[in-house]
């Protein structure tokens, strides 16, 4: 790939359409139209659809063929897009053949119920890991960074990525964030003095609770997801790993090269802000197992 096509290159040249995306989601969020469920996932989280997702998708689309024509592409909404058709590919590449990833609304039902923990996520993925992430917090005019191996970086929407400062996560709350599906866990942590936070039975539309992005708050100290996708729970996972969180498989495991995964995924995370955290949620999920 040629220098003008880095991971770095390539967030760059994005950055001010996604600022664009930001303020129209934004500016957008009190009125805009619900579309027909999508059929499917495991939740009405991932089912969730609006003009917005398929809109700042189209966005990104038609800056990224216009200035990286020969890129690969994914995003969330591909099926429903117009532009699918034009990208070289939407799968992963070899070595350094990079995949754009988006997830134009991570947080659709956050965001439909006027909460403001919805982000705009864009991943760039080689064949074995992220090389780069950058996910915009548009309620709160902020967002997180990282580029593979170089930390991860925080600003406000008006802060070029040059501008951005280091973040590292300090004394997060000692909240648990559970995935669907890991509801079994609940018991053992609370047995650790931890809040827990069920998404599949905690989740509101009142009352706003942390997703997995709140681990780049302090917000959460830790979350179990029962898989991680690409353009979302991975990319954050990521991100996490970059700021100097522990990131690991179910069993304390490192990570699968990507190219090893199915359906976009890898398989089970947990991701925690300090070794003692990971320990407490290791040995909760092994518990299950005995």
């Amino acid at each position: 790939m040629s220098e003008t096509s880095s991971p770095r290159a390539i967030v760059e040249s994005l950055f001010p359409h996604l600022q664009v995306a930001a303020t129209y989601a934004h500016q957008m969020q009190s009125k805009i139209a619900v579309l027909p469920a999508k059929g499917e996932g495991d939740n009405f989280f991932a089912a969730a659809l609006t003009d917005a997702d398929l809109a700042i998708q189209n966005l990104v689309e038609v800056a990224l063929l216009a200035r990286f024509p020969h890129i690969r592409f994914y995003g969330e909404e591909y099926e429903q897009s117009r532009n699918t058709k034009y990208f070289r590919a939407i799968d992963l590449g070899g070595e350094s053949d990079y995949l754009v990833t988006l997830d134009p609304i991570d947080g659709t039902q956050f965001y439909l119920d006027g909460h403001s923990n919805y982000q705009i996520i864009l991943s760039i993925l080689n064949w074995d890991d992220f090389e780069a992430v950058i996910a915009i917090s548009p309620a709160h005019n902020t967002y997180y960074y990282a580029l593979r191996g170089e930390g991860a970086f925080q600003g406000t929407l008006t802060q070029s990525l040059a501008a951005c400062q280091p973040l590292r996560v300090g004394q997060p709350k000692p909240t648990i964030l559970l995935g669907w599906g890991m509801s079994a866990l609940q018991s053992r942590l609370q047995q650790q003095d931890y809040k827990v936070i069920d998404i599949a039975t905690a989740y509101s539309r009142e009352i706003q609770v942390p997703n997995l992005n709140g681990i780049l708050t302090g917000d959460i100290a830790g979350a179990a997801i029962k898989s991680g996708k690409f353009i979302d729970g991975a990319a954050l996972a990521f991100l996490a790993r970059e700021a100097g969180c522990i990131v690991t498989a179910h069993d304390g495991s490192a990570l699968p090269p990507l190219h090893t995964c199915k359906d976009y995924s890898l398989p089970g995370l947990i991701v925690a802000a300090s070794e003692s955290v990971h320990q407490h949620l290791l040995a909760a999920l092994q518990s299950l197992a005995e």
